[in-house]
């Protein structure tokens, strides 16, 4: 086991004190800490690289993309958050400031009108073509490209098990 350092202590000295927890495999830890990290350097890159050419965050290009995916370029604020893993008092705050710069609009559900929905505008539309290109670009030359195609069935197996898990433990 990999004697990882921190807080005055080492992962041996854990299972130590431990023993009943399932500590993590060299080979295990190799995929968790290599799966957080580069998914943080991932999103920090396609973040600046939206940032830089279009003045748009990451998390405000994934709004846009969400509301670019329904027919009406609407969405009931909870379904929103909800595909987007944020909390509704999060996402309120976002959807506040990107209403601001004219991206999208809060109106009332048409079809329940105690609930609110976000609404693309033709300015967050015309802001996701732009912007969508260069955010392909870096998924591709970022992630994408360096795996195979067999890569990328298994890693979409995975994540799609893992995403169905955390799912259902929110039913």
């Amino acid at each position: 086991m990999a004697a990882l350092s921190g807080g005055g202590f080492t992962l041996r000295s854990m299972t130590e004190v431990s023993d009943d927890v399932r500590w993590l495999s060299d080979t295990e830890m190799v995929a968790w800490r290599s799966y957080i990290v580069s998914t943080f350097m991932l999103r920090q890159r396609l973040h600046r690289e939206l940032a830089e050419r279009h003045d748009v965050s990451l998390i405000d290009y994934e709004v846009l993309v969400c509301l670019s995916s329904t027919q009406e370029g609407r969405m009931r604020m909870t379904e929103l958050a909800s595909m987007l893993g944020s909390t509704k008092s999060r996402l309120s705050h976002q959807v506040g400031r990107m209403e601001v710069a004219g991206y999208l609009r809060r109106v009332k559900d048409p079809d329940d009108r105690r609930g609110v929905t976000a609404e693309l505008t033709e300015a967050g539309a015309e802001l996701l073509r732009t912007a969508a290109p260069t955010h392909v670009a870096g998924v591709r030359a970022h992630l994408i490209d360096l795996m195979t195609t067999e890569e990328q069935l298994t890693m979409g197996r995975a994540f799609s098990r893992v995403l169905q898990h955390l799912t259902d433990l929110e039913d």
